[in-house]
């Protein structure tokens, strides 16, 4: 059985305002009806494959799981860094963790975020690279490139690859190349694109750590050991974590490993970097359109709206991405889309909550967003999933009326609990200790008006809370 090993800190800066630090690309339905993580977990499922180890960051662990009950999976274990390290010591916690039940187990290390559309194709060159791990060899699978493609790293090889996926010896790691650069590579055709996916024994990787990162294999068995458990999460230990440098598994095991192996992957792939990418993968005659989205005598173009009842409509646009959100508008030449984070990067700058803050704000029990923010007061919409509950809370410097549009909500205010039906509302008076839950089979959803002086997420004094925040 292959452990699948699906990698999900990250916060893709490129596709914003889709993409943000607060809820990242892999969370979102870029491609399909499903999210990126989602459709990765179904990749890696199945036949041949136990259940994954997921390694994300303690704001998504909830959404991890939320995700995955959606798609059917259940992880084997859900690994919570206490703050962002990179690859390498991600990859490690997982290793270390699989290494105490099953050090000669086989573990598969993937980006939540990539699309590899042909998953039969994908797990045949999976099959064909246990040979090399069976022999000790760490595998990593590079892509065919079709393009001289700049945004990626590459694999060196002695010899252009054939056809029979047979594993090859990898020659060297190349650096992101320049145009002309990469251009040469293709024409050559001994390189692929490092895709950053791998396949190893469980006990080899852990002791090409032990030699190339022993200070790395000592901080993060230490956050393992005294990691904490925490409604199913496991939640490794920040003190031993953050003497862990943070560094690529690329920098600090791979690119000093004789024992590399590479296996070719002729098929589709894309790890979706920005928006130029997201258009490859969706046009249709030149035109990728998302959400209600017209396009009037434009070529090579990507149009997407996520606000509810706006249009986005193009006319006479070329080379051109355009992405509508509630809170935010990206326009950029689609030659220029790698530059985005450069933007976030200006808004982080300027202070404003768009460069990192999804406009819907998803927490354990569902979600909220603000519909209309003014002097002393503010609207929100708020979702509460079947059988979930709110915090029993209350507030020093606002009160609040719900008022409840579909379902069914259980409303404690003080001494009182009563049902709130449809078209029903309540008051919950300034100071007043309350909750609201969803005792019903479907999405609970209210609109919550706020009248005070301060109306920020800070302003809550918790009492109970059975997702044990504080």
């Amino acid at each position: 059985m292959i452990t699948p090993v699906l990698l999900c800190g990250g916060s893709g800066t490129r596709l914003w305002p889709l993409s943000r630090k607060s809820y990242p690309k892999q969370f979102s339905p870029l491609i399909g009806d499903e999210s990126l993580f989602q459709a990765s977990a179904r990749r890696l499922a199945g036949d041949g494959y136990a259940a994954p180890v997921v390694v994300t960051a303690d704001a998504f662990r909830f959404i991890v799981t939320e995700q995955l009950a959606e798609a059917g999976i259940a992880p084997g274990a859900v690994l919570i860094e206490p703050a962002g390290r990179d690859t390498a010591p991600a990859v490690l916690a997982a290793a270390l963790h699989l290494f105490a039940s099953d050090p000669d187990g086989v573990m598969l290390v993937a980006p939540s975020d990539h699309v590899i559309p042909d998953t039969a194709a994908f797990n045949a060159t999976v099959q064909a690279a246990l040979p090399a791990v069976r022999d000790g060899r760490l595998v990593t699978f590079g892509i065919s490139p079709d393009r001289p493609e700049t945004g990626y790293g590459y694999l060196e090889l002695a010899a252009a690859p054939t056809d029979d996926l047979t594993p090859l010896p990898l020659k060297a790691f190349v650096e992101k190349p320049d145009a002309e650069t990469a251009q040469g590579m293709l024409d050559e055709g001994r390189y692929l694109w490092n895709a950053g996916i791998f396949l190893f024994s469980v006990r080899a990787i852990v002791a090409a750590y032990r030699s190339f990162a022993p200070d790395m294999v000592t901080a993060v068995q230490g956050a393992l050991d005294g990691a904490q458990s925490d409604l199913g999460f496991t939640r490794l230990a920040a003190d031993h974590w953050d003497a862990a440098p943070a560094i690529s598994i690329d920098y600090a095991v791979m690119e000093k490993a004789d024992n590399l192996s590479v296996v070719p992957f002729a098929g589709r792939w894309s790890d979706l970097g920005d928006w130029a990418a997201v258009w490859r993968e969706t046009q249709d005659g030149g035109l990728s359109l998302s959400g209600p989205a017209t396009a009037l005598d434009c070529d090579n173009t990507l149009l997407r709206s996520e606000v509810e009842g706006q249009a986005i409509v193009g006319i006479g646009l070329t080379d051109i991405v355009a992405i509508a959100m509630p809170d935010a508008v990206l326009i950029a030449h689609k030659d220029r889309t790698q530059d985005v984070k450069q933007a976030v990067a200006a808004l982080k700058q300027k202070k404003a909550p768009q460069a990192e803050a999804f406009p819907k704000d998803h927490r354990p029990w569902g979600w909220f967003e603000s519909l209309v923010v003014g002097d002393r007061f503010q609207v929100k919409r708020i979702v509460v999933h079947p059988g979930a509950a709110l915090s029993l809370q209350s507030h020093h410097h606002r009160s609040e009326h719900w008022i409840v549009v579909q379902g069914t909500a259980k409303v404690t205010v003080d001494d009182e609990i009563k049902l709130i039906s449809e078209n029903q509302s309540v008051y919950i008076p300034l100071g007043a200790v309350h909750r609201m839950e969803n005792p019903g089979k479907v999405p609970m959803v209210l609109i919550e008006v706020q009248t005070g002086s301060y109306l920020g997420e800070d302003d809550i004094i918790r009492y109970e809370d059975v997702y044990a925040r504080t």
